[in-house]
């Protein structure tokens, strides 16, 4: 990326800053500095967090810091007086408010892909977690105010969709009456994270607030209570629960901030309304869904996510029957994936569509490795140890999938997705023999928003293992009502079982309530 101000210019890739096109010898530490201030011009960037990107953490003087920033003042022109490229905010930090010029012909190219580059991350949602407020006397657990949102700010930072402030420069707002507008003056943040620790009696209950900074507006919210006792696993439970709960409601908060105005539709507002319609689970939903996905791409090729939500559909297309022909729905599918995968290898979501595009083809052991992955990527991913249940259930590893979609449920209980972890836990107690609890677990699955027929023929199949023909035959009777080319043929396509024992079962249920 080159950035161009004034009469200067900034390579960041070559690490090179040119002034009237010569080039200015910077120290390591001032061209990264300078570098940090500029890529970050919307904001205040606070001493904490130079101190953390610069110096990674080591203790440093004030000294130190502003003799650096002295020197990007004068590699630039500027001066402490003057502050017309770095300005300081006294007891803040330090934002850089140059102007921004036209770079050099030479440079064109570069700076319009880079301008493209930054036009979606400056749309990608940011967030900011504040020092949690102390209610009455906590004693001994005060730390939890400081470490549970530092915690937060840990588990957040997996979400590669998500921007999140450095600990350093959001921990300046201390104070239980700050207003949402004044951080986002600050930070540059869409959303801002706030939250109370309250010890009673035996009891430590933590609330945790999202805000849109913009609107004031409350986002999400939610008490927690444990009874006191080992506060670090106190901290971990909650900071996993947070983070995956963050992780669909700020989806959702950006959807409806999209539709406000869809006729101004940036590459991540189209990637967001996408989601919306990806989570409908129905053939138009899918369809509007890869349009969305497609604008979003048009506007930035190089938008992992957005490819990522694009196989998403056209697994969707493949695996619920929707496309005319499946075989070119299953290729986009596995394209798109590629091409998500390539472009950000450490995101969960490219890892999770590539490891399902696996499952179309009936290559279970091929998709394990990327939907472990997606897990080792953000161990709270709900999403990620739902579809590597579903794999590790189908190839016959029924306790290890039950803990698996069990722990996604717990991450989750919300989840667009929950009707398929329902029919995943339903699965395991089939592979188990447990009929009684695969019909239960069926008949829930069945019954939840968003089940598509497929569910249906889970329940179907679970009842008939059970013995219960007539609850078999009515679900049964229900998914082809909803989708007239379902069958033996289609359930097996879509649930590849490994076991041959369990398929052979399965295949006599649907023989005997299949006509």
């Amino acid at each position: 990326m080159i950035y161009a101000f004034g009469d200067c210019e900034m390579d960041i890739a070559a690490r090179e800053l040119r002034r009237g096109g010569i080039v200015v010898r910077l120290e390591p530490q001032v061209f990264d500095l300078l570098g940090l201030l500029v890529e970050n011009r919307h904001r205040v960037v606070g001493r904490e967090e130079l101190i953390e990107r610069i110096w990674h953490g080591r203790a440093v003087s004030d000294a130190a810091v502003s003799s650096r920033v002295k020197s990007a003042r004068q590699a630039v022109g500027d001066d402490g007086e003057r502050q017309g490229v770095i300005r300081t905010h006294h007891g803040v930090g330090f934002r850089f408010v140059g102007t921004m010029a036209a770079p050099s012909a030479m440079a064109n190219h570069c700076v319009a892909v880079g301008e493209a580059r930054e036009r979606a991350a400056s749309a990608r949602p940011s967030i900011a977690v504040l020092p949690f407020e102390l209610v009455g006397a906590v004693g001994a657990y005060a730390a939890v105010a400081d470490g549970l949102p530092h915690d937060l700010i840990l588990e957040l930072s997996r979400l590669h969709w998500l921007t999140v402030i450095a600990r350093g420069s959001s921990f300046q707002f201390r104070s239980a009456a700050v207003a949402p507008e004044k951080v986002a003056a600050a930070l540059g943040v869409r959303y801002v994270v706030t939250g109370d620790v309250e010890v009673d009696g035996p009891r430590i209950s933590v609330t945790v607030e999202v805000s849109d900074t913009s609107t004031a507006a409350l986002v999400w919210s939610e008490r927690y209570g444990r009874p006191l006792g080992a506060v670090h696993e106190i901290r971990s439970e909650i900071a996993s629960s947070v983070a995956s709960a963050l992780d669909l409601h700020i989806a959702v908060a950006e959807a409806r901030r999209a539709l406000s105005s869809p006729s101004n539709l940036d590459a991540w507002a189209a990637y967001h309304l996408g989601v919306a319609e990806m989570y409908r689970f129905d053939r138009e939903g899918a369809e509007r869904a890869a349009a969305r996905f497609e604008q979003a791409i048009e506007r930035e090729p190089g938008f992992a996510r957005a490819h990522a939500g694009l196989s998403f559909a056209h697994f969707q297309g493949a695996f619920q029957r929707f496309a005319a022909d499946r075989a070119a729905a299953i290729d986009k599918a596995r394209r798109s994936a590629e091409t998500a995968v390539a472009l950000d290898p450490f995101d969960p979501f490219c890892n999770l569509v590539t490891g399902r595009v696996a499952w179309l083809i009936g290559d279970l052991e091929g998709a394990r490795p990327w939907l472990d992955r997606a897990i080792e990527l953000n161990p709270n991913y709900a999403q990620g140890k739902y579809a590597s249940a579903w794999t590790r259930t189908l190839l016959g590893e029924g306790s290890r999938g039950r803990r698996l979609v069990d722990a996604a449920m717990e991450l989750s209980p919300l989840d667009p997705l929950l009707y398929a972890m329902l029919a995943v836990r339903a699965f395991t107690h089939i592979l188990q023999g447990e009929t009684a609890e695969a019909a239960i677990w069926g008949e829930r699955a069945a019954r939840a928003p968003r089940a598509h027929p497929l569910i249906e023929l889970i329940a179907a199949v679970s009842h008939g293992l059970n013995g219960d023909d007539e609850q078999a035959n009515r679900w049964f009777a229900s998914a082809l009502r909803r989708q007239p080319d379902l069958g033996r043929e289609a359930f097996f396509e879509a649930f590849p079982f490994g076991n041959d024992a369990v398929r052979v079962r399965i295949n006599q249920v649907l023989h005997r309530i299949a006509v």
